[in-house]
């Protein structure tokens, strides 16, 4: 599949900025990962830039339609956990995940960072999200049992990040 991308100058990726938060927001609602309200809050260090080494990443193609937020693991070295990726859901499945994953591990690697991880939902309704990561060439490296919930396992993928 070809990278959205290409071929294409309107579409970016770039900081997160204060007037990205309503489309940001409506991104979140449409996938159902969290209630957007919570961006809010989540990014409200960030942007009074408080939050230090913390990365707030906007996908644009003349309108926020993506955003990912990717954090270091405390007490490590060149590690970061993504906590947050998401694509607005009438723009999914035509490879603007994956190229804003793939933006946000070639930022990492370039500054000189090692590894990604990325921690979601065992439950059958994030096959779809697991599959994501696993086309993405991470690998399945823990799964912590009954971890969100009775009965709803957390499943962690790393990836070597490439200098």
């Amino acid at each position: 599949m070809q990278s959205p991308f290409s071929g294409s100058p309107l579409v970016r990726v770039r900081p997160t900025s204060s007037n990205d938060l309503p489309a940001l927001r409506a991104v979140i609602d449409s996938t159902g990962l969290f209630p957007g309200e919570m961006l809010d809050d989540m990014i409200a260090p960030f942007l009074s830039g408080d939050e230090g080494s913390h990365r707030w990443l906007t996908l644009d193609d003349g309108e926020p339609i993506g955003i990912a937020y990717v954090v270091p693991e405390r007490m490590t070295e060149g590690t970061w956990n993504l906590l947050l990726i998401a694509v607005r859901s009438d723009r999914q499945a035509v490879g603007f995940g994956g190229s804003l994953l793939e933006t946000v591990e070639r930022s990492l690697a370039e500054t000189g960072q090692r590894v990604l991880l990325v921690e979601t939902s065992g439950l059958p309704e994030f096959d779809r999200t697991r599959a994501f990561y696993d086309r993405h060439g991470y690998r399945r490296e823990a799964i912590i049992r009954d971890f969100y919930q009775e009965g709803e396992d957390k499943v962690v993928f790393w990836k070597r990040l490439k200098p």
